[in-house]
């Protein structure tokens, strides 16, 4: 089937190679609002990652093995809060940037609307919900 040249890809697409897209599935509004949600959990999680680095920086000396072993143990765990905060400011970033070129609220999947009551439990969402249900059901996949 031939598309009109003027027919919306999905970016980074050419007619021949994507499906046409829908028009966006959210009001400027609705976008300005999960901005926002974005920019105030990103400083939320920028917050929380310097104050749990500061804890890294500021170690504590004791001549006590078992003392020892339970600070290693609080920095072990410290360094663990330190990757999961910087892996979701990772994904905040990529929602910001699907935001800002036009993707943002389309499952990266199906190409589908991802719904405003997931998106507003979760801005970072790539997937529907139904397209996150069959990745997880899915034996031997990994789930982002």
């Amino acid at each position: 089937m031939m598309q009109h040249p003027d027919t919306p890809t999905a970016p980074g697409g050419t007619a021949r190679q994507r499906a046409p897209w829908p028009l966006h599935p959210f009001t400027p509004v609705q976008l300005a609002v999960f901005e926002r949600l974005l920019l105030a959990e990103r400083d939320a999680m920028l917050r929380s990652a310097r104050e749990t680095a500061s804890h890294l920086q500021e170690p504590e000396q004791t001549p006590d093995p078992s003392d020892r072993a339970s600070i290693e143990e609080g920095q072990s765990l410290d360094l663990r809060v330190l990757e999961r905060e910087r892996r979701h400011l990772l994904a905040i970033a990529q929602a910001l940037e699907r935001l800002h070129d036009g993707r943002y609220g389309l499952c990266e999947e199906s190409g589908e609307p991802i719904g405003l009551a997931r998106l507003m439990a979760r801005p970072t969402a790539t997937r529907s919900l139904e397209e996150q249900s069959r990745l997880e059901s899915t034996p031997g996949r990994h789930h982002a």
